[in-house]
């Protein structure tokens, strides 16, 4: 904030002169550039200049890394064949380095001359190695060197050789250079060459991996553009520029800035010895000095060594147990989580299993989740040796499944792990079940890194419809359906299908459910006439509830007008319930800015025939609410609310749904259901014609981060009703506890110039979510509560490394938040009075931004930071619960 802003190139006096060349271009321009080539017997001596730096995105940070170097370049051919192949020897000459003086206490070294990196006599002399190229009219045919060179100084070469590919001629085409394997077009004007290079195309080896949820992962943002002045066609210069922006999809302000500029200057040209006669390329290379491999153009990868990287066996050797237990609500756990994974990524199997152990009961927990987070060979087969599905305690192997359920990149490794845990063994219903929505959600997350062509992955698919065919009682059947909502796969539509049109209502819901997490591309006419058939009971009779998630896929897939009409027709001859629930939803949609229907919505609500008062004057008290919580560049969020009563006033269901949308992309958050039937019997009430008549139940079914947990049943029949408030401690009930990665990023950038840039995110969350119910039968009254605790930890960093230079950017953010969701109702009153109260605690937060620069033996690190609190607030979700929340929480202070 208001310091000067020193850019990448601007170089120091002794390399000013790439500015006088582009100026006088006109002068240098000439003859024709279709006749690439260096003529024989001449030294051509070049003038190379790097400019690299690497910035944070976010102020105020410090000062960003940057490097200088500059050297002559000369360039000489050795052979031709009469097809106009040449064999060219590139040797570096006289480097000097200088990298960003050290920030001084209290100033950020802007004004400073650059510090000069000295260079080992070593890297010198391997800097001073020339290079031979197969060359042919400005294309790099192949490359030779010395394989046994340091990966960073080869690299470098590799880069200065990239900027001799180019073609005299306008197209698209694909080359190879340093960056791999990109498509790149060429324009050619005035005998100028532009080269403009799709580095998003570019093909390489796979050295990174990110999340699966695109959500939590990078937005990547290149550009390169490199420009060529030929004369008589002899190459004259180059300026190469290429940027990258590397920030966070869900916060853009969390990110780098990376950008690279490399300058070639033609100074002299003078006699050298004529080329010898050779019979081929061969002959010639072997006629120069040393050994001299084929060598890849792309730049090899280069991994930094971590002299700071937590040691699992140095762990060991001071462990205590007692000192493990922490809050996992608090951002401190959360931090612990994360430097725990990057030790397990590091450790032998034995050390694994060895801490699993020794770790004390309430520890195990944390350490089975950063086990399978870290998802290491050495981690997983820990795991297999530790876990013991027989034997262990159920809340454990739940643990271990959640794990794998939530993991944001699972391998085949670990889906393997969890089949093989599960397959053939007498569990309890508890880890049954939470194993099948586990194996869904592992198995949707592999078929979506484009592997379901792995065996584990059929076998995973195939063990998920086995347990649906044979499923003998209906919970069982439901269960393996919510596994198939997770693994979203379309080959398994036409089975929800059968399900969702054919199944008893307990089942169609379920079916119709899974269908509803598939994206709107794979709603297909098909699943639009079941839906349809479904909503307006074309075949038999459905439960409201069925109907009424069927009308909602209809209206949230591209909805045809048509299909909108008839649902708003329909509402005509429903319950006054259903039907206020229904217009109360397209109400909804018309509101929000991002939903897909809003427009044919909004002109179809121009026809008075439909938006009329006669249609939306029910009187119902069911509700349907979306509205924003955040909104940002970057990231909507969003709240909904749907509350469905029956027509003698009581809750049949209530959703209660937190939404991400980012980029195009949206996620489920947090989506909390909680059903209750048969409450019309407990009170003495008739069931209404035309209602089926239930057994009393309640229970609660939660979907976060898109994963479908195991449904909670809170009490089923009266009989367990009665022992569950007569018994009851009045503790709340854990839904979820434990910690989450939800951000597992890294990757590779290799530059053009040759230098390296790695970029690892890693985010965790820790999550506690608890629920109670109070039921007063004496007072006909229900009070649930669901708190939700979490704190959220994101590590960002980007290394440059370069032969004589390593940059670190870092980025640290944390927050802690709670957030509480209450329900009051009173069953006495009539109608049934309901309060909703969603309300959020003071939001703590804090950011750290690092730069380290290390140059031989010197290094250094400069930090900056900045901390607050987002207030506390209460949000008001619609004027009727407002006026019930009025009068039920002024009656309870009352009494």
């Amino acid at each position: 904030m208001g310091r000067e802003e020193v850019l990448p190139w601007q170089l120091p006096p002794s390399i000013s002169w790439v500015w006088g060349i582009w100026g006088a271009r006109e002068v240098l321009l000439g003859g024709d550039p279709q006749a690439l080539s260096f003529p024989p017997g001449r030294q051509y001596q070049y003038r190379y200049a790097l400019a690299v730096r690497l910035d944070p995105v976010a102020e105020p940070s410090p000062r960003g890394g940057w490097l200088q170097a500059e050297a002559l370049l000369g360039v000489r051919r050795l052979w031709r064949d009469p097809g106009r192949e040449e064999l060219l020897r590139v040797q570096i000459q006289d480097l000097k380095a200088r990298q960003q003086p050290e920030e001084a206490k209290g100033q950020d070294g802007a004004g400073s001359p650059p510090a000069e990196i000295a260079l080992s006599p070593e890297a010198q002399a391997e800097l001073q190695q020339p290079i031979f190229i197969s060359w042919s009219s400005g294309k790099v045919k192949a490359l030779y060197g010395d394989e046994t060179e340091g990966a960073l100084i080869s690299n470098l070469k590799r880069g200065i050789v990239s900027l001799l590919q180019l073609q005299p001629h306008a197209g698209t085409t694909v080359e190879e250079d340093a960056s791999g394997s990109c498509q790149v077009t060429y324009a050619v004007s005035n005998h100028s060459i532009t080269k403009t290079k799709d580095l998003l195309s570019c093909t390489k080896p796979k050295l990174g991996f990110t999340s699966v949820n695109k959500i939590f992962g990078v937005q990547w943002q290149p550009t390169s553009r490199s420009q060529y002045v030929v004369k008589d066609g002899v190459l004259q210069s180059v300026l190469a520029e290429e940027s990258h922006m590397v920030a966070l999809a869900l916060r853009s302000t969390t990110g780098v800035k990376i950008s690279s500029r490399q300058q070639l200057e033609l100074v002299s040209s003078s006699p050298a010895p004529e080329e010898e006669a050779r019979r081929s390329l061969e002959d010639a290379l072997a006629g120069t000095d040393g050994q001299h491999q084929p060598l890849g153009t792309a730049s090899l990868p280069f991994r930094r060594g971590c002299t700071h990287c937590p040691s699992l066996v140095a762990y060991l050797k001071t462990f205590d147990g007692q000192r493990a237990k922490r809050d996992i609500s608090q951002a401190a756990a959360t931090w612990r989580f994360q430097r725990f994974i990057q030790m397990l990524r590091g450790a032998k199997r034995r050390d694994v299993l060895q801490l699993l152990k020794r770790a004390p009961e309430e520890m195990l927990p944390f350490v089975v989740e950063a086990a399978v987070a870290a998802q290491s060979v050495a981690s997983l087969a820990a795991l297999s040796d530790f876990l013991d599905f027989s034997k262990e305690p159920k809340s454990l192997l739940q643990t271990f499944l959640y794990a794998a359920a939530f993991s944001p990149r699972p391998s085949k490794e670990l889906l393997r792990l969890v089949l093989d845990k599960l397959d053939g063994k007498q569990l309890a219903p508890e880890v049954r079940e939470t194993g099948a929505v586990a194996l869904g959600s592992v198995v949707g997350k592999l078929c979506r890194q484009r592997l379901r062509g792995l065996q584990e992955v059929e076998r995973g698919v195939e063990t998920i419809l086995a347990g649906l065919r044979g499923a003998k009682e209906e919970p069982e059947a439901v269960i393996h359906l919510l596994a198939l909502g997770n693994a979203v796969l379309p080959e398994t539509i036409p089975i929800l299908l059968e399900h969702a049109e054919e199944g008893p209502a307990a089942i169609s819901a379920a079916a119709i459910s899974a269908l509803r997490r598939f994206p709107a591309r794979h709603i297909s006419s098909e699943v639009k006439r079941a839906m349809r058939r479904i909503f307006h009971e074309k075949r038999k009779s459905y439960e409201k509830t069925c109907r009424l998630a069927a009308a909602e896929i209809l209206l949230d897939s591209q909805p045809l007008p048509m299909d909108v009409i008839n649902i708003l027709l329909a509402t005509g001859e429903m319950e006054t319930e259903t039907a206020t629930f229904l217009l109360h939803k397209v109400q909804s949609s018309l509101r929000a800015d991002h939903h897909p229907a809003r427009k044919i919505m909004k002109d179809i609500m121009g026809d008075s025939q439909i938006n009329n008062y006669h249609h939306f004057s029910k009187a119902g008290i069911s509700s349907s609410f979306l509205g924003p919580l955040t909104a940002t560049e970057d990231l909507l969020s969003t709240f909904g609310l749907d509350l469905l009563f029956l027509e003698g006033g009581f809750l049949r269901k209530s959703v209660s749904d937190f939404s991400l949308l980012s980029h195009n992309r949206q996620l489920r958050a947090a989506q909390v259901t909680i059903e209750a039937q048969g409450m019309e019997s407990m009170l003495g009430e008739s069931v209404l014609e035309g209602e089926e008549e239930t057994e009393l139940k309640a229970g609660m079914s939660a979907v976060f981060f898109d994963v479908q947990l195991r449904p909670i049943v809170f009490f089923q029949g009266y009989a367990d009703l009665m022992a569950k408030v007569l018994l009851s401690s009045g503790e709340p009930t854990s839904v979820v506890k434990g910690n989450l990665l939800l951000m597992d990023h890294h990757q590779v950038i290799p530059l053009q110039s040759g230098l390296q840039v790695v970029v690892k995110v890693l985010g965790g969350l820790g999550l506690d979510i608890s629920t109670n119910m109070d039921v007063n039968i004496w007072e006909q009254e229900l009070k649930t509560s669901i708190h939700t605790r979490g704190s959220l930890a994101i590590d960002f960093q980007a290394e440059l490394d370069a032969p004589f230079l390593q940059t670190t950017v870092r980025s640290q953010t944390e927050a802690d938040s709670s957030i509480y969701f209450d329900t009051f109702l009173r069953f006495s009153s009539s109608p049934v009075l309901m309060c909703l109260q969603l309300r959020e605690e003071q939001v703590p937060y804090r950011e750290i931004f690092t730069v380290s620069r290390s140059a031989g033996n010197q290094s250094s690190t400069a930090r900056k930071g900045r901390q607050g609190a987002v207030p506390s607030r209460e949000l008001a979700l619609q004027r009727d619960n407002s006026r019930a929340c009025s009068l039920l929480l002024a009656a309870e202070k009352e009494a």
